[in-house]
């Protein structure tokens, strides 16, 4: 029987799709239109013989074909992009160790630091998430090469690169709940915290009475207490998950404005840091 070879870039697409769950985002990662990546899948489907997808107008899940596929599939992926790497970008490697915001790594920052490591297989990240005060301390301290913080806009010059800007918004389990407190219940990270300062900052700057009704190291833990209604806090307006709701003067809570991102980098940064930070950059502004 004479050896059947698979296709590179088949796989790299249908590994796509099935990360992507979508032939239109799978083509917008690769760079193509959605109509090649639907050619691209068949004639990778006509190579092993077996379909790899169940499509509907509406849905589209893998098969057990595509799954005994999709391992396998991503180790020749993994082992063609470091080999690459190794012949071609032999001096981009190495570790980069990165600080980043809990809420902020959990809804933008996979996807690209994904990317980056795709293409630069030979690079190791090391994520650390925190609250922002203390990702500025231990940036200081010489513990992370790049920094992502929240920050207030501001006219003046501030140090790092603003990457991302949105409105902050109050979150609550419904509408009627944030009206109903004759103090504020608020569910808030621990000190110190940037959405919390901002919070009791701007209900003492109107007169609102508040309290800390749940304080959460996490992100999950302070929309359960949102859902249980213990309380509001304050997320970016992009973050706000489906079945809560938003409230705001109509309901006497005060205007909270925007917040920025800004990428902050450690001094005699290396080649390969330095490549990582301009990657960020130019994948969170084409996403602003």
């Amino acid at each position: 029987m004479a050896l059947r070879n698979l296709d590179i870039d088949l796989l790299r697409c249908f590994v796509t799709i099935a990360d992507t769950g979508s032939f239109t985002r799978a083509g917008e990662r690769l760079g193509r239109t959605q109509s090649a990546i639907s050619l691209q899948l068949k004639r990778l489907e006509e190579q092993v013989g077996r379909t790899l997808f169940q499509r509907s107008p509406r849905s589209l899940s893998m098969t057990a074909d595509g799954s005994r596929l999709i391992g396998p599939a991503r180790q020749i992926l993994r082992l063609n992009d470091a080999t690459m790497a190794e012949m071609f970008e032999p001096d981009i490697a190495g570790s980069v160790r990165v600080g980043v915001p809990e809420d902020f790594a959990t809804a933008h920052l996979p996807s690209v630091l994904s990317a980056f490591t795709e293409a630069h297989p030979l690079v190791e990240l090391e994520v650390t998430c925190d609250l922002t005060l203390n990702l500025i301390e231990r940036f200081h301290a010489g513990a992370f090469d790049l920094v992502l913080i929240k920050r207030q806009p501001t006219q003046e010059r501030q140090d790092g690169v603003r990457v991302w800007r949105e409105p902050l918004v109050w979150v609550a389990r419904d509408r009627q709940s944030a009206a109903d407190f004759a103090r504020v219940p608020l569910v808030v990270s621990p000190e110190p915290c940037v959405y919390r300062k901002r919070a009791t900052e701007a209900l003492d700057a109107m007169g609102r009475p508040w309290r800390v009704a749940y304080t959460s190291t996490s992100l999950a833990g302070s929309l359960s207490a949102v859902r249980a209604g213990l309380g509001i806090t304050v997320l970016p307006l992009e973050m706000v998950p489906s079945g809560l709701a938003t409230a705001g003067e109509d309901v006497g809570l005060p205007p909270l404005y925007d917040t920025e991102i800004a990428l902050l980098e450690a001094p005699g940064l290396s080649d390969t840091a330095h490549l990582l930070a301009q990657h960020i950059i130019a994948a969170l502004e084409r996403g602003a």
